[in-house]
C-alpha cells in the first residue's frame, strides 16, 4: 500500500459562533474568532490517497485527477468566499476546522473512489501553528 498526497491552498473567511448563543458567552468560548465581522485564513488543504501502484503506469492514482476532483468538489465552492453564508456544504453547520476537514471528506470520498485508489486522509492547515487531520468515520 502506497499513499500519495496532494497540496491545494485556498482562502476563505468564517466567523465561530452558535446563533443561540448572546456575543459574551461566544467570545468566551470562541474567543477573536467569533468576531461578528468575520475573519479569514489562507489554507493548506491536503488530500492524501492509498492504493496500489499501477505496473504499467508506476503511479498509485494520476495526482491531476485528484486536483481535478477537489477543485471542482470543493476549491469552487469555497476559494475566496464565506465558510458559513457560501458554502453549500458548510451550511447550518458550525465552521471550526475540524468540521470543515470531514465535510471535504464526504464531498470527495466517492469521487476520488472512481479514480482505483482509497481516500486516506483531509489535513487543514489553518495557520502556521494549527492543522486538522481527519481519516473518515
Amino acid at each position: 500500500m502506497v499513499y500519495i498526497t496532494r497540496k491545494e491552498i485556498f482562502s476563505s473567511a468564517h466567523k465561530l459562533s452558535r446563533a443561540e448563543w448572546n456575543e459574551e458567552k461566544n467570545a468566551e468560548v470562541f474567543g477573536k474568532c467569533s468576531n461578528p465581522n468575520w475573519h479569514g485564513h489562507n489554507y493548506n488543504l491536503f488530500v492524501t490517497v492509498k492504493g496500489d501502484i499501477n505496473p504499467e503506469t508506476g503511479f498509485v492514482v494520476n495526482l491531476s485527477e485528484v486536483s481535478s476532483i477537489v477543485k471542482k468538489h470543493v476549491l469552487d465552492k469555497v476559494d475566496h468566499k464565506n465558510l458559513n453564508l457560501d458554502v453549500d456544504f458548510m451550511k447550518g453547520k458550525l465552521c471550526s476546522t475540524e468540521v470543515l476537514a470531514t465535510e471535504i471528506w464526504k464531498q470527495i470520498e466517492a469521487p476520488i473512489g472512481t479514480l482505483g485508489c482509497k481516500l486516506h486522509c483531509v489535513k487543514i492547515q489553518e495557520t502556521e501553528k494549527n492543522y486538522v487531520e481527519y481519516f473518515g468515520s
